[in-house]
């Protein structure tokens, strides 16, 4: 990969580099990150944080999570 992709590591995790708040606090969204997850213009994605930051994912992350936390308590029937 090419551009500012500074770093993956084997687990799935990403460095795309460094981003400026902008007067509106906006971020733009690094091209090679954008390219890799396949987010495009009009896309909706969910922010999520807690003290230590934030992060930005795909909604169907909290799908996915539901669905674990769901399937636990189903287990513990």
């Amino acid at each position: 990969m090419k551009g500012k992709h500074i770093y993956a590591h084997p687990g799935g995790r990403h460095i795309f580099g460094t981003v400026k708040v902008g007067a509106k606090g906006q971020i733009v969204i690094p091209k090679e990150a954008r390219e890799f997850y396949g987010i495009k213009e009009g896309d909706t994605l969910l922010v999520l944080g807690d003290d230590r930051g934030i992060i930005v994912t795909n909604p169907d992350v909290i799908k996915d999570v539901a669905n674990n936390i769901f399937k636990g308590m189903e287990d513990n029937e």
